[in-house]
């Protein structure tokens, strides 16, 4: 199974655009790590038809938030639909465990011993001040960490949090998660 795990920085925030929908913000970078070639790899706007040659083979997009921030505001771009490809977002399998949301941040340090090298307003302010390469640096650090949040979920069918100082269990039923569609065409382009 081709699992791409990938994560956006935006452009622009929600206040700067006067809408909720990530639709309306804008992509600074895609930052991704291909299981078929083992490698992480980062694409501009100006990337993206290469970016759409990857993403068309994958049988699984993995992203934390993704299915409600990354993959709408990736749609806005593809001349496809994303929806067809399988996805599996984490912050919704947690949340739906656990019974709230909780920060990518909270579960790699309780479950992984480290943090994300920033947040997203942070990513934003340097690609503003034109500092590319410290924007696709974050994101691929961010891709990294989704991608061990992930691969220790498949290990263990579960991930850790701190509550109140103590680290505690979040259980995961992972048994579909690499499971293939049955559909026989996942794709809507001809890559």
């Amino acid at each position: 199974m081709r699992k791409i795990v990938f994560d956006i920085e935006t452009s622009n925030q929600f206040s700067d655009v006067g809408s909720s929908d990530p639709a309306a913000l804008d992509i600074s970078v895609v930052c991704l790590h291909d299981s078929k070639t083992d490698e992480y790899t980062s694409f501009l706007q100006e990337d993206f038809g290469e970016l759409w040659k990857v993403i068309e083979k994958a049988d699984m997009l993995i992203g934390f938030n993704s299915n409600h921030f990354d993959i709408p505001l990736l749609n806005k771009y593809y001349p496809g639909d994303l929806t067809h490809i399988k996805s599996l977002d984490l912050l919704k399998e947690v949340s739906e465990s656990l019974g709230r949301r909780i920060k990518l941040d909270i579960i790699a340090e309780a479950t992984l011993g480290e943090k994300k090298s920033g947040h997203g307003l942070q990513a934003l302010q340097w690609w503003r001040n034109g500092e590319r390469q410290k924007v696709i640096d974050y994101c691929i650090q961010d891709v990294k960490v989704t991608k061990k949040v992930y691969d220790y979920a498949m290990k263990h069918g579960k991930v850790k949090y701190k509550d109140l100082g103590k680290v505690k269990d979040i259980p995961l039923n992972t048994t579909r998660w690499e499971e293939k569609e049955d559909a026989a065409l996942t794709h809507t382009l001809p890559f």
